[in-house]
């Protein structure tokens, strides 16, 4: 059975609330403008990501978008879906396995493995997906809050 579930109504969900197995999924598309910006914010301008030109002569025959640009799609779902707001990322393993290129539609799926509730940490798979096959996975581990914030009022 799959645990398919949606943004929090608070924002995200605290540590009570998750078990293994709780799914969420993103699909973002990799745009041009997307690329051209993560090279503005991350400083990376590789000629690979920007010039099809150059990119077109290398093993990739054309411009592929950052790594960490789609590991970054990943971010969004553990910041905004599951866990949600308040978690706090601690650390990811990525494995890249095919390039992403400008226009792929990447879905991104979050699982749940673990819940330490002494550690108010939890284990995540991280998977990106673009037509169906895989284009990278990792683990995360992030830090989720006990309790929410007293709303203001």
């Amino acid at each position: 059975m799959v645990d398919l579930v949606q943004k929090h109504p608070s924002g995200g969900y605290i540590l009570e609330e998750l078990r293994v197995g709780m799914i969420a999924e993103k699909v973002i598309t990799a745009t041009e403008e997307r690329i051209r910006l993560f090279a503005e914010a991350s400083d990376d301008f590789n000629p690979v990501h920007l010039d099809e030109a150059f990119a077109s002569k290398t093993a990739y025959r054309g411009r592929i978008a950052h790594g960490l640009l789609s590991a970054s799609f990943g971010s969004a779902v553990v910041g905004t879906i599951l866990p949600g707001a308040g978690s706090i990322y601690i650390s990811q393993t990525l494995s890249f396995h095919l390039p992403v290129r400008i226009d792929d539609v990447v879905t991104i799926r979050i699982t749940v493995v673990s819940v330490d509730q002494e550690g108010a940490r939890v284990e995540l798979n991280c998977e990106g997906f673009v037509d169906g096959k895989l284009i990278m996975d990792g683990i995360a581990t992030v830090r989720v809050p006990r309790r929410r914030k007293p709303s203001a009022r």
